[in-house]
Order: C-alpha cells, then sequence, then structure tokens
C-alpha cells in the first residue's frame, strides 16, 4: 500500500544521530556522552520520568532543567570542570555549529514536491526550537510540526500519535513515521501507522521509497 503522509523524526534522523551529537558537547565542553546521559537520567529521575521527559514536555524550564544537569554532574563526579558548559542556554551550545543531515533534508523536500503530506513529529524542547528549527531550514514547508514540548505528550506516547493525524487530517493507515529510536517506530505500528526504523541513510531511504512508491528519492 502507498500511504499518503510522511512524518519525520528531527534528532537522529533529520540532524546527526544522536552519538554523534553527545561526541560533539564533547568536543565543546570536555563532558563526555556517558556523564551527560547519566546526568540528564538523574534529572529524569527527580519526576519519576524518562531522561528528557521533565524538559521535552515541559514540565521545566529549560533554566530548571540545567541547573539540575549541573547539580547531578557535580554530584556523580566530584571535582568535574563545568567551566565551558552553558547549562542555562544548553540547546544554544548544544547546537552550535551543528549541520543537519543533508540526505535527509533532500529526501523530505523531495516528498513535498511530490504530493505528499510531510511533518516533523519530534521529542523536543520550548527553548530549543529557534536552533533546531534554523539547522534543518525545511521547518516551515511542511504541513505540520509536532513537538512534544508543545503538546504536552512525547514519543512512545500512543496521544502524540493521534495528534499528529489529526494535525494534518490523516487516517493512521495513511502514515509512515521515520524515527531512530525503535520504541517509537514500535508504538507508531501500534497505532496503526507504518514505520521506518532510521539506522543509516542508505537504508532509510530504500524503505521510505518502498512506502510512498517514489523511487526516485535521493
Amino acid at each position: 500500500m502507498i500511504l499518503k503522509t510522511v512524518w519525520f523524526d528531527f534528532g537522529g534522523v533529520l540532524s546527526p544521530p544522536i552519538p554523534n551529537l553527545f561526541d560533539s558537547y564533547h568536543e565543546k565542553t570536555g563532558i563526555s556522552g556517558k556523564q551527560l546521559w547519566s546526568a540528564m537520567e538523574d534529572v529524569g529521575n527527580e519526576f519519576d520520568m524518562p531522561a528528557l521527559a521533565p524538559v521535552e514536555i515541559a514540565a521545566i524550564s529549560e533554566i530548571d532543567w540545567g541547573k539540575r544537569l549541573a547539580g547531578n554532574l557535580a554530584r556523580r563526579y566530584p571535582g568535574i570542570d563545568l567551566s565551558r558548559c552553558e547549562f542555562e542556554t544548553f540547546g544554544r551550545q548544544w547546537f552550535r555549529d551543528i549541520k543537519p543531515n543533508f540526505l535527509m533534508i533532500s529526501t523530505l523536500r523531495q516528498l513535498c514536491d511530490a504530493g505528499f503530506t510531510v511533518g516533523i513529529l519530534t521529542n523536543n524542547v520550548v527553548e530549543w526550537e529557534p536552533y533546531w528549527k534554523e539547522m534543518i531550514g525545511v521547518a516551515d514547508e511542511v504541513a505540520a510540526v509536532i513537538d512534544s514540548c508543545k503538546v504536552g505528550v512525547r514519543k512512545p506516547d500512543p496521544k502524540i500519535f493521534r495528534v499528529a493525524t489529526e494535525a494534518v487530517g490523516s487516517e493512521p493507515a495513511d502514515c509512515v513515521l521515520i524515527d531512530d529510536v525503535l520504541e517509537n517506530c514500535q508504538a507508531a505500528r501500534q497505532e496503526g501507522w507504518q514505520a521506518v526504523h532510521f539506522q543509516s541513510n542508505a537504508q532509510a531511504v530504500r524503505d521510505i521509497a518502498f512506502h510512498t512508491g517514489v523511487a526516485s528519492i535521493v
């Protein structure tokens, strides 16, 4: 069946792979991915939520989240040097000098030009919006951007898939999600969507072409 509505995840699909983003942050600040992730998990645990959930559903502000992140890093790693970190404007530093996944951006645009309903379905942060939208440069070209921090629910919660379909007037059976997180793909399928588990550009391009029938995808 050829699908009509294609939803792209942002982080890890339209952006570089998430491990690459952690590596970039390490270069900027000296904080390793393992150290940063452990502190993120600590903040999530304070709210009995997954690591990034409190800030991705706007339960707390970036400033509050950044302060908690710094506190947990200092507690976990006594003597750690945080002098290069900009915790209260974390997103600005996180996205600085990051380039998008140009092949996926080109794929998104090609699908738009081919007449598909194309959207972005992202778990993201209120204060990070200017940075990630500027980085990908296509947010104004799609039919809808469904952002967890604005709708108060995040993937893989099934509610966010219902919000997305309602936003563009699509049926679940018409939708396919491209996402690098397997759990999100599984949740989409449970809601009646199709899903492409993004693992590489080459694999994703093949799978998107299969679902859309657009054989000439980049």
